[in-house]
């Protein structure tokens, strides 16, 4: 490999760093949270990689001190953010995971992977499928029956 040939593969990479970063700070435009709180957009693209929007509901702060938000999926499920001043804590299914080591971040994001795969919520409508109508029921006659024993 050339010197030129590095050269143009740094700069074909670095450009597509650029464009998935200007990806996540439009779907980040969404959520006033994102915009108030950049590290929390940061950690959030960390864990759900750049397309984040396709998978989030909604973001609700739920506490102020220490700074703890609630991400809500799209299938119902959620799990807590919570900022440390060392760190960020994520908190899936009860566990919790300290995102300032790379073990656990990648364990906090395999956990996430998991509660994505449990599906939309019981009673949801899925996209794209067709629910089947209950059968009508006719009307209910009232019948007398004496019985002598």
């Amino acid at each position: 490999m050339t010197a030129a040939e590095l050269r143009e593969k740094i700069r074909a990479l670095a450009l597509q760093v650029v464009d998935e970063k200007g990806k996540a700070d439009d779907a980040a435009e969404a959520y006033d949270e994102l915009t108030k709180f950049p590290e929390l957009k940061d950690i959030i693209v960390s864990l759900l990689t750049h397309e984040f929007d396709s998978f989030l509901e909604g973001i609700d702060w739920v506490a102020p001190r220490p700074s703890t938000f609630r991400i809500k999926l799209l299938n119902g499920q959620f799990f807590l953010l919570q900022f440390t001043p060392r760190s960020w804590i994520a908190q899936v299914e009860g566990k919790k995971y300290y995102l300032l080591n790379l073990d656990e971040e990648e364990y906090a994001a395999l956990a996430i992977a998991r509660i994505l795969q449990y599906g939309p919520e019981s009673g949801a409508e899925v996209e794209g499928s067709e629910t089947d109508s209950a059968p009508e029921v006719e009307d209910e006659v009232d019948v007398d029956v004496d019985v002598e024993a």
